[in-house]
């Protein structure tokens, strides 16, 4: 007797058939204003919209806010959820990471006026501070050479990196075969070593 797993809110059988996309099915309610839809989804979700927000922001109150906001935003944005155009999860994972990589930019401009500030008052170490605006700038970097891969290889590395998903789950949620999944995260992480002129 088959069983079939289920991989946040997708059901995959075992005999190869197409997986149900649970969360697109609740996010098509959600559209329509069903409330109760949408405290299923957040219940279904929300611990690994969470997770994918704290690797962002590494701050627990920040991450907080975050969360609800990225489900305030999906209340509010559902109807724009296109099934054809992939899985319901990964539409909302994306608006998460979207989210908290706009809070980062937002808090490190804030961090910046800080810095000039000390620069001006305080007498600040400078090694500390170069090796803070290193790190940001390889991370500002990483983020422009991401963006700019297909979508298909973004996915994969994204849901691997801030999902912290393994290579077969990604490629059960997204109805891959996983030889195309390996593919798609090798030559992603291939043109971003590029894209950042990382020597292997």
């Amino acid at each position: 007797m088959l069983v079939d797993m289920v991989i946040d809110g997708i059901d995959v059988p075992e005999d190869g058939a197409t997986p149900v996309d649970h969360v697109a099915e609740l996010l098509e309610r959600v559209a329509g204003g069903d409330e109760a839809a949408f405290a299923r989804l957040y219940d279904s979700l929300s611990a690994r919209v969470f997770g994918l927000i704290l690797r962002v922001l590494v701050d627990r109150a920040q991450s907080e806010e975050v969360l609800q906001e990225v489900f305030l935003e999906v209340w509010q944005s559902a109807s724009r959820f296109a099934p054809n155009r992939g899985q319901g999860r990964t539409w909302v994972l994306t608006i998460a990471h979207r989210r908290a990589v706009d809070r980062v930019r937002s808090s490190q401009a804030s961090t910046d006026r800080d810095v000039r500030v000390g620069f001006r008052d305080l007498d600040v170490p400078h090694d500390g501070v170069a090796e803070q605006v290193e790190l940001r700038i390889e991370g500002k970097r990483v983020a422009v050479a991401l963006s700019g891969l297909p979508e298909a290889q973004r996915e994969a590395l994204t849901l691997a990196y801030y999902g912290g998903y393994s290579q077969s789950e990604i490629a059960a949620l997204l109805g891959a075969p996983l030889g195309t999944i390996k593919t798609r995260m090798r030559d992603g992480l291939s043109r971003l070593r590029t894209e950042m002129g990382v020597i292997a």
